[in-house]
Formats: C-alpha cells, structure tokens, sequence
C-alpha cells in the first residue's frame, strides 16, 4: 500500500507508465501494450483488452496492469494469441474478484492458486499451448495435491517476481525482471520512476555511458557496482534496442 493525498492507495493500482513505455521496457513491437490493455478497432471491427475489462482511454497503465503485461509477453513471446487468453483471464478475475488476476498473489503463491487455474482453464477450454499450469507427469497417482506446476512461460514470469513481505499487509508484487534470463536488471515502480535498474542505477544510464566510449571497468567504478552488473544493464539495453 502506499500514501497519496492523504489516502492510502493500493500499490497494484498506482499510476506507473504509459501504453508505449511498456512497449519499450519489455521489450515489445511499438502498440502491443496499448492492444493487450485497452483494446483496439481494425477494420471497423473492435477487439476488447485481454487486461482491461472494458476499454477506458486511459494513456496511463497501473502497475498491476504493468505486471499483468509482463506475464503475457512471455507468452506472446511464444507465439499465442492473446485474445484466446482473454477468456481464462475473466474468468480468473470473477473467481477471485480482484481486478488484477494475473498480478494476484493468491493466485502464485499457494497450490490452491494452480487448482483454480485449472479450473478455469478447462471450463474456457484453454488448449495445452495457451496453458497457465500443466499436470506433472507421473504426479497423479503418487501426490495428487502436488500433480501441477505451472507451465513453462507461467514459471518464468513467476522467477521474476517479487513478493512485498506479508507483515507488511496484503502481499503484491512490489519488484520485477523485465528480463527472465537477467535476475541482475529488476523495475520497482516506487524507484528509479519504475525504470529498469541495477542496484539503482538506470540500465539506460550505463548504456549511455558505454556507448560514449567509458569502458566497463570504469563504468563499473563510478557506480561501485561489479562489472557484471555492468554487462548485464548493457545486455538488457541491447535487447530492448534490438526489440524496437
């Protein structure tokens, strides 16, 4: 939770980025965000948002709808459609009333969470490759309460999470990789103005620094960071540049 105006403000609901910002921070050709939250028309036909229940205008995501996007691109990464996710997703947000399903920590956090995604998964009938969890092989018979594990993409957005300490009230997803194969490159939405960082330090910074001939050791000096830090901020700023 977080203080503004005197209120207190869910975190999952804070004003984070615009549409083409999370474009750009995940990695994504230019418009996806902006199809996946808000919907879009083509061909004077309209397609709702998989993320949105009903299209808003809004220029602005929230952090939940961030994190939700985050999610999905692992899938988009893999091909999926998403409008064939967009059933399963509303269905998720009725069983659990929350307006953040895919962000939910009930629904990563406990085997109870992987039950229900199987639930809704076979009554939208989800086909296997759109899959949020998957049976484990063998599993059934020997420990059916532990026969699910979440499928491939699911499981890497869910390494790439972290979760705000219980004592410290509802659990949220209060950190994320926008990289799954770089744990160094992390967005608090509360830091940096929710930009991708090292320690810190913005990833676009060192890029900056190195493409104007600084070399990493001394870049890595500057910041009193490793230099594989360095290299990773280099590595995800390459990719990003590469995506667009």
């Amino acid at each position: 939770m977080i203080q503004r105006m005197g209120e207190v403000v869910d975190l999952l609901d804070r004003p984070t980025y615009g549409l083409s910002q999370i474009d750009r921070i995940l990695r994504m050709t230019p418009g996806t965000a902006r199809r996946w939250i808000d919907g879009y028309e083509r061909s004077g036909r309209n397609y709702a948002p998989v993320i949105r229940e009903t299209p808003t205008g809004d220029e602005i995501a929230t952090w939940g709808e961030f994190v939700e996007a985050r999610l999905l691109a692992e899938y988009r990464k893999s091909g999926v459609p998403m409008h064939r996710m967009r059933p399963a997703v509303e269905a998720l947000r009725d069983q659990l009333r929350v307006r953040y399903p895919l962000a939910s920590a009930r629904l990563w956090t406990d085997v109870a969470g992987r039950e229900l995604v199987e639930r809704v998964q076979e009554d939208v009938g989800l086909e296997p490759g759109l899959a949020l969890v998957v049976v484990r092989s063998g599993q059934h018979m020997l420990d059916p309460s532990n026969r699910l594990d979440w499928a491939p993409a699911a499981k890497r957005f869910k390494r790439s999470v972290k979760w705000s300490d219980p004592k410290d009230g509802p659990i949220q997803p209060v950190q994320i990789q926008p990289m799954s194969d770089n744990e160094a490159v992390v967005i608090d939405p509360l830091r940096g103005f929710g930009e991708p960082v090292v320690r810190s330090v913005p990833t676009e910074v060192i890029a900056e620094l190195i493409r104007a001939g600084d070399p990493p050791a001394m870049v890595a000096d500057l910041y009193d960071l490793p230099e594989s830090l360095v290299d990773a901020a280099v590595r995800y700023e390459l990719s990003r540049l590469a995506a667009a």
